[in-house]
């Protein structure tokens, strides 16, 4: 039986075409792809999951926003962007899914529900700092060190009335806990079982403490993930669309 870091390296090549970056293009910005976060292929291999705070600009009618796009690199330095499509936003446990034309990308594996244990071999690929280090994958490599039972907090404490704070109440879910250190671009990216692939979590950094800044400059080696069981439900309710 092969070990877990015999297995990784294997994992990472598979998975990298499946895990992109998405962004909003616009012809009159420098650059004029403007990096956001991280999302991974799912389903007929034309839908994408990332965070709903990922694509916070398209759901506002933001007109200085651009289009929001997923890059795509390709062969040969071939790279491409793909138009994106809203089909659902889970806010609740900060969720998107979309979907973009063309030819289908490979898919990733999502684990069964609630399949995600304490002290379980963990890795996550995304894009830690955006464009600042080009649009590479990255992984990290980590243990399931808590399951946790959170509320996501509101984006503004001002919004914290009396509804806001029941409606966090009846709202709690478990989060993953992990020991590795993730940064505001691997929002939305996949959790893996280190041995099988298998995807247990998507990367949340809405629930880090502190502002973005602190988030890079003091990273505290603890990130948070959204169990993969709210991905099989917003795929669940779209399949029956």
């Amino acid at each position: 039986m092969s070990s877990a870091a015999d297995t990784l390296p294997s994992l990472i090549a598979k998975f990298k075409p499946s895990v992109l970056a998405v962004g909003f293009y616009k012809e009159t910005q420098s650059p004029r792809f403007g990096f956001s976060g991280t999302g991974f292929i799912v389903g007929d291999g034309n839908l994408l999951v990332t965070n709903a705070h990922v694509i916070a600009r398209a759901t506002k009618d933001d007109a200085d926003a651009g289009s929001l796009v997923v890059y795509t690199p390709g062969a040969s330095g071939q790279d491409s962007m793909r138009s994106l499509e809203v089909i659902e936003i889970d806010k609740a446990h900060d969720l998107a899914l979309l979907r973009f034309e063309g030819s289908a990308l490979p898919v990733l594996t999502l684990g069964a529900a609630q399949a995600a244990r304490e002290g379980q071999m963990v890795a996550f690929i995304g894009f830690p700092l955006g464009s600042n280090l080009g649009l590479s994958p990255v992984t990290h490599r980590g243990i399931v060190s808590a399951i946790t039972t959170v509320a996501l907090p509101s984006p503004s404490a001002r919004q914290l009335d009396s509804r806001a704070i029941k409606a966090l109440k009846d709202g709690a879910f478990d989060l993953l806990q992990l020991d590795a250190t993730a940064y505001p671009g691997n929002s939305g990216g996949p959790v893996f079982d280190a041995e099988t692939g298998a995807v247990v979590g998507v990367i949340n950094m809405v629930a880090l403490k502190g502002t973005r800044e602190s988030a890079l400059t003091h990273p505290s080696g603890i990130s948070y993930a959204i169990p993969v069981e709210h991905v099989l439900r917003l795929l669940a309710r779209n399949e029956r669309k």
